[in-house]
């Protein structure tokens, strides 16, 4: 029997895996949205595809598969208040959540891309999985253009701007991460 105390032996374990951190975004007739996420790996390069884990309550998810087109903008060590604003549940939900954030609007799903960004990609969905309490989205790479920077990690449940494992330099980013729930 796996008891509450096991449970959270075993989430804390798994917090121990570190991940880049992404801004992704998406455009449709209501206007555009955006939600950070930390679970965004490579899937296949033959296809390239790209795999991404959203809270299956997520804004962002109900959009993006009536839409199936999103853009990734992979965040580097600069833009932690980003990653933070796209995972404030308190943010607004209509495009105004863009105002004064420096982005460009990417040429295939009309979705802003985020400027200053590690790498930027442009996405389709090919398969959405439920998993657990969320959602697996599997996307086609339909474009892709690379930046330069440090990658902005999530680790352990929080936000580092350095290597794995060495502690936060900027006590802000000390705080727990926002993961993105209805984002």
């Amino acid at each position: 029997m796996i008891t509450e105390e096991i449970l959270r032996q075993h989430r804390n374990a798994v917090r121990q895996l570190a991940s880049g951190v992404a801004v992704l975004t998406v455009a449709d007739e209501r206007g555009t949205h955006g939600a950070t996420v930390s679970a965004l790996a490579a899937v296949s390069r033959d296809p390239l595809l790209v795999g991404a884990c959203l809270n299956r309550n997520s804004l962002f998810l109900r959009r993006v598969r009536a839409r199936r087109w999103f853009s990734v903008s992979a965040l580097n060590t600069e833009q932690t208040l980003l990653a933070r604003w796209f995972a404030d549940p308190g943010r607004p939900r209509d495009s105004s959540q863009f105002d004064g954030i420096a982005a460009r609007v990417d040429p295939i799903s009309g979705a802003p891309l985020l400027e200053g960004a590690l790498a930027h990609l442009t996405c389709r969905v090919s398969y959405c999985l439920a998993a657990g309490d969320h959602f697996l989205l599997i996307a086609d790479v339909a474009d892709g253009t690379r930046g330069r920077g440090t990658p902005l990690l999530s680790f352990a449940g929080t936000l580092h701007d350095g290597p794995a494992g060495m502690p936060p330099t900027d006590p802000y980013l000390a705080a727990p991460v926002l993961t993105e729930g209805t984002g």
